[in-house]
């Protein structure tokens, strides 16, 4: 739908979020090499990071809906995880100006360079504040005391939740992002087996695994499980460790160390796994690990590391993943029993059905369920949480 259709409010905005998309597509080399230097992200897939940023702003139209007659909250804080900046910039910044909202955010202390280059990418706009030489904790801090300040989106750790959860007064809305866990996958027995066991890898070790999408355990009806098993190996010497600066790069470095230390601590935790694939543990150079477990540990954990789980039913594929105290994203592939489709979407904040994707499109509502994340709504002084999926447009307006 063309802007001119819009209210003058509606099309200046989508105007702003176009020239947006603009200046972060002109700085895509600069956004590239700078997540590389940052995390060891792989071009590939700094590349394709920008390029979702880009297109969500420039079709920002398709959003108008959930903000059209809808009053701005005021100023939207957020902090950025180290990963996905385009996106975040994009999909929480985007949906915060669509909304008539200023939006203020830090950048990870682990992502000096990328923050450089964003400062650069927003320095025109007057919403648009991006807060440099500041740590998260005194960003956060800061945000609490601001009274202009009315969201406040947040990421990490069950700890960094809950020092947020104790602040929820200052604000009418905080969003956590908590722990993903293992998010797991199932192959349910009448799968399409090899578009299933190509998802699962590419999705497994996609930037090192260190999405909270991307996929860590994967359950596998007993009857198939040595063919899935078969075609998981014949995927497998496409994922190379090494230098991020080649294409064909699917695990660079992981820089990070909270990231090592979380990865050190699951390995640790697998009772008795049957190691399937080469694999490298040398600092930041790690996996890709690929194993056979009974009993994936419940952890919090980023990194490239997938466990195979066979199981004696679909049933019982369906039982064993609700089994964790992060309900984040569960995926399957084939037709699940009677009955499992509406319960793995009670139990999951969001649920992928035979998905055709690697790259999580934007538009998907996003969010998890229990440990893995809320939000709180303060009106007037009563407080609401509650968690699942959502959409950041329809959400950064009241009313």
């Amino acid at each position: 739908m063309p802007i001119s259709t819009f209210s003058p409010e509606l099309a200046a905005r989508l105007e702003t979020l176009g020239r947006l998309g603009e200046r972060l597509a002109a700085h895509r080399r600069e956004l590239v090499e700078a997540t590389a230097e940052d995390i060891g992200t792989p071009v590939s897939v700094a590349e394709k990071e920008v390029s979702l940023g880009v297109e969500h702003l420039l079709t920002m139209t398709g959003e108008v809906p959930h903000v059209r007659s809808k009053a701005p909250y005021g100023t939207v804080a957020a902090v950025f995880p180290y990963d996905a900046i385009p996106v975040m910039v994009a999909r929480v910044g985007g949906a915060a100006l669509l909304g008539g909202n200023r939006f203020r955010c830090s950048c990870s202390s682990q992502t000096p360079r990328s923050a450089a280059v964003v400062s650069s990418v927003v320095a025109p706009f007057t919403d648009i504040e991006l807060v440099t030489g500041m740590s998260n904790k005194d960003f956060g801090r800061q945000a609490v005391l601001d009274p202009e300040v009315r969201v406040f989106f947040i990421s990490g750790g069950g700890e960094v939740g809950a020092i947020y959860e104790a602040e929820a007064a200052h604000f009418d809305k905080v969003f956590f992002a908590g722990p993903s866990g293992l998010p797991p996958a199932i192959i349910f027995r009448d799968a399409p087996l090899k578009r299933a066991a190509n998802f699962v890898v590419r999705r497994a070790y996609l930037n090192g695994g260190q999405y909270c999408t991307t996929t860590k355990r994967l359950y596998i009806h007993q009857d198939i499980y040595e063919e899935v098993k078969g075609l998981i190996l014949e995927v497998m010497p496409e994922i190379k460790v090494g230098d991020p600066r080649d294409p064909d790069t699917w695990i660079g470095p992981i820089k990070v160390e909270r990231t090592r230390l979380l990865l050190d601590r699951a390995l640790a935790a697998l009772d008795q796994p049957q190691f399937l694939w080469d694999y490298r543990r040398e600092g930041e150079w790690q996996g890709p690990f690929l194993m056979e477990v009974a009993d994936p540990p419940d952890t919090e954990l980023f990194g490239p590391f997938l466990a195979l789980v066979k199981v004696d039913s679909d049933a019982a594929a369906v039982s064993r993943v609700q089994q964790s105290r992060y309900p984040f994203l569960v995926t399957w592939f084939g037709t699940p029993p009677p009955g499992a489709r509406e319960t793995l979407s009670a139990t999951f904040g969001m649920t992928y059905d035979n998905p055709d994707f690697i790259f999580t499109p934007l538009r998907l509502p996003f969010g998890g369920k229990g440990a893995s994340g809320w939000i709180i709504e303060n009106h007037g002084g009563t407080f609401t949480k509650r968690d699942g999926a959502f959409i950041y447009s329809a959400e950064l307006v009241r009313g």
